[in-house]
Formats: structure tokens, C-alpha cells, sequence
């Protein structure tokens, strides 16, 4: 049985990627990032653990939605995070978005954040930067932060940008 330390999970939210979206948020992020919209996701205790069963049951009661893993930051349990999204993607054809603040490309070379990528179809990446905020691009905090086609960018061997 594996769990995860989850804030909450948000159904039919619109803000954490393009349509309607099931968002797990999790505990635990060691980034910090000054200015974070979610501070008290930063520690890991301040979650409540939740086995994935249980979390692929609610995100799979709703035919419509896709998912969005955020947080915290989901890279932080990246094993957990993995097995809930091969649980996803076995049972479904849901879209993943994953928001992180570490870089796909640092990401690539942590063998289980690396394993997570292979379920995810896109990846928001970089820290937030508050002197970068920029609420014209959407789904991103500060201007810095990219939007990666993951499994293009695994196939191609290099990072894919999105534009949306």
C-alpha cells in the first residue's frame, strides 16, 4: 500500500491546466520559493497521508476531468507520485500535468523523478520567481517557469516547449 502526503485534492478546477481538471495537491516542497502562493505546503507534515487507491478511485469517478499533480511539489514523492500516475494512465486515458520547481533537465537524471516523467504528459517546470510574476502567461506563476511536452521531449531527446 503506498501512500502520499496529500493538502487536498480540488475537483473541477480550471487554473491548473486546459479544460476541467482533477488537482491532487501535495505536501512537501524543499524549494521555498519566496513569494510561494502555498506556503504551508512546504512541509511534508503538513499533508495527510492517503493511499493511491483511494486517490486514482476519486480522479477516476469523474469521466471528464484530467488530473494535475501540484503542491508542494509532487517530485518531492516521486515514487508515490509515479505509481498513482501509472495507475492513472492503466485505467484511463487521462491528461497529466505536473507542476515542479526543479528543471526537466535535472529531473532526467534522478533515476525515481525520472520514472515519474514517464506518466506524465506535461511538466511546468522552474521555481517560482517573484520579481518574474507574470499573470499573462497561463497556467505559470513567474515568467520563467516552462510548459514541456514530456513525452516528446523523452522521445526526441530534448526539451519541447509548448506554447500555450
Amino acid at each position: 500500500m503506498i501512500k502520499l502526503s496529500i493538502l487536498e485534492i480540488v475537483e473541477d478546477t480550471t487554473v491548473d491546466g486546459p479544460g476541467f481538471r482533477t488537482t491532487v495537491y501535495c505536501a512537501g516542497c524543499p524549494n521555498r520559493c519566496p513569494g510561494c502562493h502555498n506556503p504551508q505546503s512546504w512541509d511534508i507534515n503538513n499533508g495527510t497521508e492517503v493511499d493511491i487507491e483511494d486517490i486514482i478511485k476519486k480522479i477516476l469517478d469523474d469521466p471528464f476531468a484530467d488530473v494535475t499533480f501540484s503542491g508542494g511539489d509532487p517530485m518531492f514523492q516521486p515514487v508515490g507520485f509515479a505509481a498513482l500516475a501509472k495507475g492513472i494512465k492503466q485505467r484511463s486515458n487521462k491528461n497529466i500535468w505536473c507542476y515542479t520547481g526543479w528543471l526537466f533537465e535535472e529531473l532526467l537524471k534522478n533515476p525515481q523523478q525520472k520514472e515519474l516523467l514517464d506518466y506524465i504528459d506535461v511538466l511546468v517546470d522552474g521555481r517560482y520567481i517573484d520579481s518574474l510574476k507574470d499573470e499573462t502567461p497561463r497556467f505559470r506563476g513567474s515568467s520563467n517557469q516552462r510548459i514541456i511536452d514530456v513525452q516528446a521531449s523523452l522521445q526526441q531527446g530534448k526539451t519541447v516547449i509548448m506554447n500555450i
